[in-house]
């Protein structure tokens, strides 16, 4: 698998964990993307200062503040990107902002739901729509036929726990509402692939495997990866990814998810 090439990129939830691990992983390559856009909540907050820090030294970097479950705050974010990008388009959007708990059948509740929906599955829908105008204009100005993520591109960050056919890792947690909406967001996911194949832009959905990350929590078990060896396998497989592939679900190594 070659290295992945794009002109530039977008990836929200980017202030930590897997987000951070892909714009670290994005400006260090041989090539590096002209732009690289990390979105997150609070830009200037503690929690963003080692974003800041790797702007720092990397003028390709903007960091755009971005609420996912916000229309108004999509919209601003879009038209920031769109002021950079000027007639170029943006090749690549990954959806990564996410939340999760641990709620159960007996004790999951309207909000727990509403919350988990809003950021997970509505707040990638809501961000592919703003973002289509750039998408499109990408892949008009992308050379050849055939979709790739060097043209445009939909990533969705979803996770095998969204499995209907082979619920994974049941005996740690139930999860029951960030199952539900990884399922969702699968759906969407494949939704996006039928509709957008005709633009040119490819998508697909990704299980991360069950990263080491604040998210993950703290259950040690061997399957589990790093950051690095999540993000660097995530990156070799979407620099492979082809029309064959759009509208599947992949985990970091590139082996097929069951739906």
């Amino acid at each position: 698998m070659g290295e992945l090439c794009v002109r530039s990129v977008l990836v929200t939830g980017a202030n930590r964990g897997i987000g951070l691990g892909f714009v670290r992983h994005l400006l260090g390559l041989p090539n590096p993307p002209e732009w690289v856009f990390a979105a997150c909540r609070d830009p200037k907050g503690q929690r963003a200062q080692e974003l800041q820090n790797l702007a720092s030294k990397h003028p390709n970097l903007v960091i755009i503040p971005l609420e996912v479950t916000e229309p108004a705050s999509i919209r601003a974010a879009a038209a920031s990107a769109r002021e950079r990008l000027k007639d170029s388009g943006l090749n690549l959007l990954i959806n990564n902002a996410g939340i999760g708990n641990n709620s159960s059948l007996d004790n999951v509740t309207q909000e727990d739901m509403s919350q988990m929906y809003a950021t997970n599955t509505i707040g990638p829908l809501l961000l592919s729509q703003a973002f289509l105008p750039l998408l499109k204009k990408a892949a008009q100005g992308s050379p050849g036929t055939g979709l790739s993520c060097s043209k445009a591109a939909i990533i969705n960050m979803s996770s095998y726990a969204g499995s209907i056919q082979d619920v994974y890792l049941w005996e740690y947690g139930q999860a029951l509402s960030y199952r539900c909406s990884k399922a969702a967001l699968n759906m969407l996911t494949k939704c996006q692939s039928l509709g957008y194949r005709d633009h040119g832009i490819l998508c697909a959905a990704f299980h991360p495997g069950w990263v080491k990350t604040d998210m993950g929590g703290t259950i040690e078990d061997k399957t589990r990866v790093t950051v690095d060896v999540s993000v660097r396998g995530m990156l070799n497989v979407i620099s492979s990814l082809s029309e064959k592939d759009t509208g599947t679900f992949l985990d970091w190594e590139g082996k097929v998810v069951p739906w």
